[in-house]
């Protein structure tokens, strides 16, 4: 077994009064460039967790995604009026 790890994905799952599951524990591997991003995300959003940060990241992405379905275009207008295409979905 030399130079192979085992790489197991751990969940554990919360369960509220009625054994219903509330949370799954999700363990991440990232390279250290995007452990670098997600926190300069925390400490810029003053997000109480990392989990927070990918928590509305989730929900932007899944508002983008929605209205790229519906046929949206994005656009982004900069502090000096300047419009620009904003192309998310390449």
């Amino acid at each position: 077994m030399h130079g192979h790890h085992h790489r197991r994905r751990r969940e554990a799952f919360r369960e509220d009064a009625n054994g219903e599951r509330t949370t799954t524990r999700v363990q991440l591997e990232m390279p250290p460039q995007a452990m670098e991003r997600l926190q300069r995300l925390k400490e810029k959003t003053e997000a109480a967790s990392y989990a927070e940060v990918i928590r509305s990241a989730l929900r932007l992405f899944e508002a983008l995604v929605e209205e790229h379905e519906k046929g949206s275009e994005f656009a982004l207008k900069r502090a000096d009026g300047e419009m620009l295409t904003y192309r998310i979905f390449v």
